[in-house]
């Protein structure tokens, strides 16, 4: 049995996100000993590794409670899980898409700056109307 430390350390998350996990069920209440203390086993900590990881590869609260009530079920067809996975690609490759024009733009906007005074500034001149930007960055991945 592991303390809620332990848990934290061996799994990289802090002790509040853990508790919030608890919270809004992601992770299920842990046993407690005699003096209140939190105990998780290696289920539990099975369990918060998947949650962690798949924070790291960006899914959402809700996608990782589906993958949690999928996983809990075995015997079913993994078409929800792939589902919910192309999902999450597609908003990786839109975030991508957009992080490009961004960095696009902005080495524009460098590249053009003369250094000289602020008032001829190519940057801030780009800033205050965006109908001089070259790409439509707020338009992608929206």
């Amino acid at each position: 049995m592991l303390t809620i430390g332990t848990l934290s350390k061996k799994t990289g998350t802090k002790v509040q996100t853990i508790r919030y996990y608890e919270q809004i069920g992601l992770m299920p209440e842990p046993g407690r000993t005699e003096g209140g203390q939190r105990r998780y086993d290696n289920a539990q900590l099975d369990r918060l590794s998947f949650i962690r990881h798949s924070r790291q590869l960006g899914f959402s609260l809700d996608a990782i409670r589906e993958l949690l009530d999928l996983s809990d079920q075995p015997n079913r067809p993994c078409e929800e899980v792939d589902a919910i996975a192309r999902r999450q690609l597609k908003q990786v490759e839109q975030r991508m898409a957009r992080l490009k024009a961004l960095r696009t733009e902005l080495k524009r906007m460098v590249h053009e700056c003369s250094g000289g005074r602020t008032a001829d500034c190519k940057v801030l001149e780009v800033l205050r109307d965006h109908s001089e930007c070259l790409t439509e960055h707020d338009e992608i991945g929206a």
